[in-house]
């Protein structure tokens, strides 16, 4: 499987993004579809608040082409490639009390270990996380969210939900999304809001900057972009999820689809 060009989901267009990078390239609803039930055809993605979201999906593209990506194209002419690499490290590293709380809530210490070493690493040896040295000494990088905590404990996601400006989502993605913020999220506290806002904005506008060229070649290659997108983003959270959970892979996530032969749909 085609691994993402950026390990961290940003908002609007590159979560969307990073989603569909999981999965290689974007295509038809009816092939998407098909590829996210491994092609047996017997479900269809459950999608109840489908006329909602794609309004929304609508408002989030429309952003995202009128204004985030013209002030990502102009970060992308003055800011050097390797320094963006550097930022989306630092961010990364900056996230750290998150991934190490979830990966004890999912109970996996050696990973939250793993996690703080990474952090010890690249803060000291990494110039405050800016390179990653602790990559090439063994310690993997780990990307967990409460969402994925929810599932490990087996909460189901929910229908498929479309967020304003952040994308892709579920009703259990959402709840883990405002845990991650208020609890996990510890320098919101300690800066003034000016500064944390600055931060995201920077964090924003640098990930969609590395994730320009991709963002293009999925668009052009998608015939129904909402489609392509809902399915790659459920296989991208069903497979963080089943990476930590001991549940068969055909029981993961079925709250995402729905039997087409159900007698609930007559």
């Amino acid at each position: 499987m085609k691994r993402p060009t950026r390990r961290r989901a940003a908002p609007l267009a590159v979560l969307l993004l990073c989603a569909l990078a999981v999965t290689g390239s974007a295509r038809g609803e009816d092939s998407a579809e098909a590829d996210a039930e491994g092609g047996s055809g017997s479900r269809a993605v459950y999608d109840p608040w489908e006329p909602m979201n794609r309004a929304i999906f609508a408002f989030n593209e429309f952003a995202d082409r009128w204004l985030i990506e013209p002030i990502a194209i102009g970060w992308d002419t003055v800011v050097p490639e390797p320094v963006q690499h550097g930022i989306d490290h630092f961010f990364q590293n900056l996230s750290t009390p998150r991934r190490i709380a979830n990966s004890l809530l999912q109970g996996n210490p050696r990973q939250a270990g793993s996690v703080f070493g990474r952090f010890l690493i690249n803060t000291t040896f990494g110039l405050a996380g800016f390179f990653d040295p602790a990559g090439d000494a063994g310690f993997p990088p780990a990307d967990e969210d409460f969402g994925q905590t929810l599932g490990v404990w087996g909460v189901p996601p929910g229908p498929y939900l479309v967020l304003p400006v952040l994308g892709p989502s579920s009703p259990r993605d959402t709840a883990g999304l405002a845990v991650d913020g208020l609890a996990f999220t510890p320098e919101v506290y300690f800066i003034p809001f000016y500064v944390s806002y600055s931060l995201t904005g920077t964090n924003l506008l640098n990930s969609r900057s590395l994730a320009l060229e991709t963002v293009r070649a999925e668009r052009a290659s998608a015939f129904d972009f909402y489609a392509a997108v809902r399915s790659a983003f459920i296989q991208y959270r069903a497979n963080q999820v089943r990476n930590r959970a001991e549940d068969p892979e055909e029981e993961d996530e079925d709250f995402y689809y729905f039997d087409e032969d159900d007698d609930l749909l007559e």
